[in-house]
């Protein structure tokens, strides 16, 4: 007599994945990035229209739930009409330099000795330099504005996303299947898009994800010192300059944008910890089925690895090595923002 027959769990749809793995931080990104989209739409007022007879109004003014400025505009519309200048100061400058840091990063993990010291040393120099320092600098020889902004951000963001995806091409340069597609005649550029690239991007993307809420602030610094973007326009770093007289009188009116700078800046952040601890907690996730482990890197092939199994007080544990596919040694996942690693 044959016993019941097992039961197959159905296999979960990949967005209820991501789902899990952002944890809430995810929706509430989602929601930021569709305010800010339909923010024309969700705006009761004109943000650039005001009125002098309504200054300065404290929250909760009728028809003013956020009150107003010093010049009457009313700052719920200004408020969602700047989300979108300040998301994409944020977002941009993060995908460009995932793109040129990635680029780079790969090239001098695969490249010799020469192209390898050229590129890391420039990195170098751009690294010592503060982050914020850098950008003020940059913003400051070029003419204020959104690309400024973009362009002095993207700069000091790629050298810190080039040491993450050097680092990871670094590690897997010598693996046994990198050299057998270097003997079936695989040329720089397909080891580079088709061996290299499925592996160091994860570990870059989620690295990233971090930078947003950083390259938010950031973008709301410059903006605040008069040298990104400039006022009468609605973006919240702008509006925090504008409000700076109005801090002691209006304190409630003048923190909201600061406020919002900060609740953006941690909707991020918790995004990039949440992605990161999941990738950086799951081996198989980054390395592809049959892709081999570093032929240097030790590996029980006979021992599944089980959580609950005991596990011996005299056997070191190679939970660094063997389980970190996401991230590149030392310098993944603990690896710090542009601003902490200066």
């Amino acid at each position: 007599m044959t016993g019941p027959r097992p039961v197959r769990a159905r296999p979960r749809p990949p967005w209820r994945a991501l789902l899990r793995t952002g944890g809430r931080a995810l929706p509430a990104v989602l929601v930021l990035l569709l305010v800010a989209a339909a923010a024309p739409l969700l705006a009761p007022y004109d943000p650039a229209a005001g009125s002098l007879h309504e200054r300065l109004l404290d929250p909760g003014a009728p028809g003013h739930p956020l009150g107003t400025d010093g010049q009457g505009r009313d700052m719920l519309s200004r408020l969602l009409l700047g989300a979108r200048p300040s998301l994409a100061c944020g977002i941009v400058p993060v995908a460009v330099a995932t793109l040129a840091g990635t680029a780079l990063g790969v090239t001098a993990g695969l490249g010799g000795r020469v192209t390898e010291q050229v590129l890391l040393r420039a990195l170098d120099v751009l690294y010592a330099f503060p982050g914020i320092l850098l950008a003020i600098a940059i913003a400051t020889l070029l003419e204020g504005g959104a690309g400024t902004t973009v362009l002095a951000l993207s700069v000091v963001l790629t050298p810190a996303v080039a040491r993450v995806a050097f680092t990871e091409a670094r590690r897997i340069r010598s693996t046994e299947y990198l050299e057998a597609a270097r003997v079936s005649g695989a040329g720089p550029a397909v080891l580079a898009l088709r061996q290299v690239l499925p592996v160091v991007a994860p570990v870059v993307l989620v690295y990233s994800s971090s930078l947003v809420g950083l390259a938010v602030v950031y973008a709301a610094g410059l903006s605040l010192l008069g040298i990104g973007v400039a006022p009468p326009a609605a973006e919240w770093g702008a509006m925090l300059d504008e409000l700076r007289p109005s801090l002691l009188t209006h304190p409630w009116i003048a923190v909201q944008p600061a406020l919002t700078v900060l609740a953006a800046s941690v909707v991020f952040n918790t995004l990039g910890e949440a992605l990161r601890h999941r990738i950086g907690g799951e081996p198989h996730d980054a390395h592809g089925a049959g892709e081999p482990h570093d032929a240097g890197e030790p590996h029980d092939a006979g021992e599944p690895h089980d959580a609950g199994e005991p596990h011996d007080a005299g056997e070191p544990r190679h939970t660094g090595e063997r389980h970190d596919t996401g991230g590149a040694s030392a310098d993944r996942g603990r690896h710090p923002a542009p601003e902490a690693a200066r």
